[in-house]
């Protein structure tokens, strides 16, 4: 430690070269991200694999390690599936491993040998277990597919964002070991839809996908339309009332088709048109990880985010959830209803709002807002939340109204009779 008074010399020449070798991150590659941890610290089961990792972010982890003794055998059986040697498979990994790296958002801490070892180990198992989803092979010795409870899991598994190789990197393989195949053979898209098939909501069409980064990717454009909605700079959905306050209002709701995306809104008259919502178990694991893909790559294409945004507004009780469950806008898979306002209420905790929100959301809610703000609703909504809250107090109500009706009359006919003598 230097003592007061003295001068520290710096290394000048060591923090040039120190600056001259900086290099800028290569971000256009980058399309799988580790979750924040200001969104991730929410609700990390969301986030995390429960049967099998995928890729490097969770490689090696105590919980999912018998699962890597089944990616050997879905390994195994690939190669004795595919047309082509291990050399080849190896060789061809080994060219795309650069880029494989370049994929992810942290710097990886594997050698090139080890990772070479799990972008073939996963793939593989991937790849095999999409081919027997494909042509339902069930066998005895498997224990994935004949198994539901673990299948759904290894499902969700696949769609977090921190579980996931490059989809270049699937196909390429897939393509490779298949490609002396005759006659009509699948696409590994084709495969792929196929296997996320529950979650093709836009009912789209895998000729129509021009590109997909991995999927996490693909469950999120499932969920989008085509074409998407322009979007308005400068523009924040800032207030919208609750459904309870909307429905107080004279507002009614209209379940559009369950296989609508869930961006088409419409409102006219006093009706919401609005997607049909299944909430089940996996709901809030789908849309934290589709919400934290547009956090991270989708800065200014927050579709998911926007959705979600406006669901945030309109829920904040359970007896908010009851109506959109009686309107048939939500299908209640977890059955508390307090369990589904919370978790929507917490999907938006940490989550950044983009400045250019979506035109049919901004036109929405702007109606939806001058609306509730109408005087002669707010009149009818006071009305009703006074005095109708339930059959007996409506009665109660409406006799109280006869009775001074009936009142005001008697006085004006005493008035009259006093006049008339």
């Amino acid at each position: 430690m230097a003592n007061n008074g003295d001068v520290v010399k710096i290394n000048i020449e060591e923090m040039l070269e120190m600056l001259e070798g900086a290099k800028a991150p290569l971000i256009t590659e980058c399309c799988i991200y580790k979750v924040p941890f200001s969104i991730r610290r929410h609700n990390e089961k969301a986030y995390t694999p429960e049967v099998v990792s995928i890729g490097p972010f969770h490689h090696g982890h105590p919980r999912l390690q018998d699962m890597e003794k089944h990616k050997l055998f879905y390994s195994k059986a690939f190669l004795k599936r595919t047309q082509t040697t291990l050399d080849t498979l190896i060789g061809n990994i080994q060219e795309m491993e650069p880029e494989f790296r370049r994929s992810y958002s942290h710097t990886l801490e594997f050698s090139m040998e080890q990772l070479v070892k799990i972008i073939f180990m996963d793939c593989a198992f991937i790849l095999e277990l999409f081919c027997r989803y494909h042509y339902r092979e069930w066998k005895e010795d498997d224990m994935c597919l004949p198994k539901p409870w673990l299948t759904s899991n290894i499902v969700y598994d696949l769609l977090l964002l921190e579980n996931q190789v490059p989809f270049f990197v699937l196909e390429r393989l897939f393509n490779l070991s298949f490609s002396s195949r005759g006659g009509h053979f699948p696409s590994f898209l084709e495969l792929t839809f196929d296997f996320f098939e529950e979650f093709n909501r836009s009912r789209l069409n895998f000729n129509n996908i021009n590109r997909i980064r991995h999927f996490t990717d693909l469950i999120r454009t499932f969920h989008l339309q085509d074409p998407l909605p322009s979007r308005i700079d400068g523009k924040v959905l800032k207030h919208l009332p609750s459904v309870t306050e909307l429905s107080e209002a004279g507002l009614r709701f209209k379940v559009i088709e369950s296989e609508s995306c869930l961006l088409k809104l419409d409102f006219s008259g006093r009706v919401l048109e609005i997607p049909q919502l299944e909430v089940e178990d996996g709901t809030e694991t789908l849309f934290r990880n589709m919400v934290a893909l547009e956090q991270c790559h989708y800065p200014f294409q927050t579709y998911i985010t926007d959705y979600v945004d406006f669901l945030d507004f309109l829920v904040n009780t359970n007896r908010d959830v009851d109506i959109l469950v009686q309107q048939r806008v939500f299908l209640n898979r977890l059955g508390d209803t307090d369990s589904v306002a919370t978790m929507i209420n917490g999907l938006m905790k940490n989550i950044t709002i983009s400045n250019n929100i979506s035109s049919q959301y901004l036109d929405v809610s702007e109606k939806l807002n001058a609306f509730h703000k109408n005087p002669w609703r707010k009149l009818k909504s006071a009305l009703r939340r006074d005095y109708c809250r339930g059959p007996w107090q409506t009665a109660a109500s409406i006799a109280a109204i006869i009775l001074l009706i009936l009142s005001f009359v008697q006085t004006v006919c005493s008035i009259l009779q006093v006049i008339r003598q």
